[in-house]
């Protein structure tokens, strides 16, 4: 009947894939979504929605307090017309540095380039770079190949400025025109640079206590302070094959802490040059702070774009380049003294398993809810779950990709939402070919879904079980049948399920009557054309059968009884045939095999056999006066005392009344029988404790060596007795050689 129903089933199977289970299909589609989407990321096409994610986070982040550390002095538009040319003369400089010297700032950063001399003033300017040591100087290096500020040619740095006085103004640019990185290092001819924002930082940190390191973690790294600089890769975050030519570092630009009615950002305060020059500016805005001169006049085009730049809608807005420095400088200080988290990023393999995970997640989620609106609402919380874990990230200084699991998990979840439509269809049409087979064969079979729950029955299981079709349809085993079946039931298909084989399983069930059948039921998965699987169980009643059986089974266990107490006898008959019955240690006969055996063995393997023959002293006086009881339990202490003496692999033997012998096999030589013997003696000449009465005993035991005294048992032991002998007469409690 099994046969008859296997060709019925091959229509069904014919051209059908092999099957798979749920999480089979989910992490399928979960591979298939996040490869594309990883060679998507690997050839740069999500590399602009990355930076602009980037962006956002940057605008959502929570305002940061105002900035203290820096002031800048900005040369505007006004002062430009009134001074009437560019650059402005060497003279007004001069004025400017020598009233900034008079409140002692900590640091003075010049973001003019100023390589050629303007007069009137050149020497005044010169002897002012002199007098102040901690005035910062910029320069432009060539390109070198960096792609910064699309300018091929370097400008010098200012005359007269001594070289530890410079800093170097290489810009970063990103493919969008937007600066996300910031430049530290820069090798010229092996001689490494300075960047502008870094010298004056250091000059700064340097007043704190804090100075440039090697990173304990990675001596590549700079750190500062609480903060250690990760060096910027072709590939970190969404940048793919980015130039990372010198010591690069993501920055995590502060946040401004407000933004005036022009839309120009003011986190750092601002006073202009005229302020400056007229006295007209508080003293504690300068002192002991980093003072940053630079021109924020439209006219002169030194503006560059950041992550704060970026508007939902509108135009973006600008940064004048003087306070891009002081981003940059105030990003260093921070983090050194602060411990403001900088931005760093996963590795490589942590960002392919954190966009997986979330591919998987779409499968899973669409494909285990299977319900439209429950689906849709769990996407949206999904995507809000991972906006809101990279934006939290972020916060702490991580930079998470969001754009490509937010891809595969869409994605995954539209692939799985198309294919259960297209297997709720095949489904109808399954249940209705399945039905028409089944229908046909005279034995019960039922057929059940991955829930467990009966779907397509035939007359024959119905009329077997006692209750009708439609009262059985879409319930399970445990609605009908006592919970102990039910479980052995449920337990027999997840096998089923899981190894995709058929099995077999014999087992009993409870009909609606009350009685109860010895059942085989054969269990086998079918899949349709859409990846619907289906269990398919065929029953035969095995219930006279199984009556026959267990009569042979008992039959078979009294037989079984039977010759397990024959083999009980045997085995004691045995072990008292070659075992001592006072002590349980090995006999005479037992002692003679044994030897035999080992002298055999040692002749092969060509090694050195040793025989130790042992006779207790003051045994008998302690027979007379204490009496045999007494003694006996004396040989039974003995015989433990011996066996606690030896290694597992030598034979020790009673050979009766108070002689013991021991075999020592494969000893590497005499002294090792000696220092055996020696224990031996120590060991037996211990007190002895017997119901409160204390005894001693001492042994003499005499030493045969096997090849050096004999090469056959009898004359081995007759050596052994004699300088047993030997040793009692020498005054006992030792041992001798033969």
């Amino acid at each position: 009947m099994n046969k008859q129903l296997g060709k019925r089933f091959v229509r069904l199977n014919f051209g059908l894939k092999q099957s798979l289970s749920r999480g089979q299909r989910e992490l399928i589609a979960a591979s298939s979504v996040a490869v594309c989407v990883l060679i998507l990321r690997a050839i740069g096409l999500l590399q602009s929605l990355e930076l602009a994610a980037l962006d956002q986070f940057f605008r959502l982040r929570p305002n940061e307090p105002p900035e203290e550390r820096i002031t800048i002095v900005v040369i505007d538009e006004s002062y430009l017309n009134k001074v009437g040319s560019w650059p402005i003369p060497d003279k007004k400089i001069a004025q400017l540095l020598q009233k900034l010297k008079v409140a002692k700032p900590r640091a003075i950063g010049l973001d003019i380039y100023r390589n050629l001399p303007v007069e009137p003033g050149n020497k005044e300017l010169r002897d002012a770079y002199k007098s102040m040591p901690n005035l910062i100087g910029i320069e432009l290096l060539k390109n070198n190949g960096l792609a910064t500020d699309n300018k091929n040619a370097g400008v010098l740095p200012p005359l007269g400025l001594r070289q530890e006085q410079v800093g170097f103004n290489n810009v970063l640019y990103d493919p969008d025109g937007k600066i996300r990185r910031s430049l530290l290092y820069w090798h010229v001819k092996n001689q490494a640079h300075e960047s502008f924002a870094l010298k004056l930082a250091l000059l700064y940190l340097k007043s704190e206590g804090i100075t440039p390191k090697k990173a304990a973690s990675n001596p590549r790294y700079l750190q500062l302070g609480k903060a250690v600089f990760t060096r910027f890769e072709a590939n970190h975050g969404a940048y793919v094959q980015a130039d990372a030519k010198g010591y690069q570092i993501l920055s995590n630009f502060p946040k401004p802490k407000c933004q005036s009615l022009s839309g120009e950002f003011c986190s750092y305060r601002q006073i202009s040059i005229e302020d400056v020059l007229a006295d007209k500016v508080p003293k504690s805005w300068i002192s002991d702070r980093i003072i940053l001169i630079g021109s924020t006049a439209p006219s002169l085009q030194d503006f560059v774009f950041i992550p704060y730049s970026s508007h939902l809608m509108g135009t973006a807005t600008p940064i004048a380049g003087i306070e891009l420095q002081a981003y940059f400088i105030n990003e260093l200080i921070s983090a050194a003294i602060e411990g403001r988290p900088l931005i760093k990023v996963w590795s490589e393999p942590g960002e392919y398993l954190w966009i997986f995970i979330w591919s998987y997640v779409g499968a899973a989620t669409t494909w285990r809810i299977r319900h439209p609106t429950k689906s849709l609402l769990s996407i949206i919380v999904s995507c809000f779950v991972l906006a809101i874990s990279v934006y939290l990230a972020f916060l702490y200084g991580w930079w998470i990709p969001i754009i490509p699991p937010l891809l595969t998990f869409g994605s995954s979840a539209i692939w799985i939402t198309s294919h259960i439509a297209h297997m709720q269809e095949e489904w109808k049409r399954s249940k209705e070919f399945l039905y028409q087979v089944i229908n046909t064969i005279p034995d019960p079979i039922f057929v059940k879904n991955e829930r467990h729950q009966w779907i397509v029955l035939n007359d024959a299981y119905c009329q077997f079980i006692g209750y009708s079709n439609q009262v059985l349809i879409e319930k399970s085993d445990y609605d009908f049948f006592p919970q102990h079946e039910a479980d052995i039931f449920r337990q027999q298909d997840e096998i089923v399920f899981q190894t995709q084989q058929p099995q077999e399983h014999e087992e009993e069930f409870t009909d609606a009557h009350g009685q109860t059948h010895q059942i085989a039921t054969k269990r086998s998965l079918h899949k349709d054309a859409a990846g619907n699987l289906f269990l398919v169980g065929v029953i035969r009643d095995m219930t006279r059968r199984k009556l026959m059986e267990e009569q042979l089974k008992r039959t078979a266990a009294e037989l079984f009884r039977s010759n397990n107490e024959l083999k009980l006898k045997e085995g004691h008959l045995r072990y008292l045939a070659y075992h001592d019955p006072l002590t349980g240690l090995s006999n005479r006969k037992f002692f003679a095999e044994q030897l035999y055996e080992s002298i055999h063995w040692a002749r092969e393997n060509n090694v050195l056999l040793a025989l130790l023959f042992i006779d207790l002293d003051g045994f008998k006086q302690i027979n007379d006066t204490l009496g045999h009881e007494m003694g006996d339990r004396l040989l039974v202490i003995i015989a433990q005392r011996l066996s606690n003496s030896l290694r597992t692999s030598d034979t020790v033997s009673r050979l009766g009344g108070d002689e013991f012998t021991v075999i020592l096999r494969a000893i590497p030589n005499v002294q090792v029988a000696a220092k055996v013997a020696e224990k031996i003696v120590d060991n037996i000449a211990k007190p002895i404790v017997i119901d409160g009465c204390t005894t001693r005993v001492s042994a003499s035991i005499g030493i045969s060596v096997y090849p050096y005294n004999s090469q056959d048992g009898e004359t081995l032991i007759k050596q052994a007795d004699i300088a047993m002998y030997r040793a009692k007469r020498l005054g006992k409690n030792r041992y001798e050689f033969a």
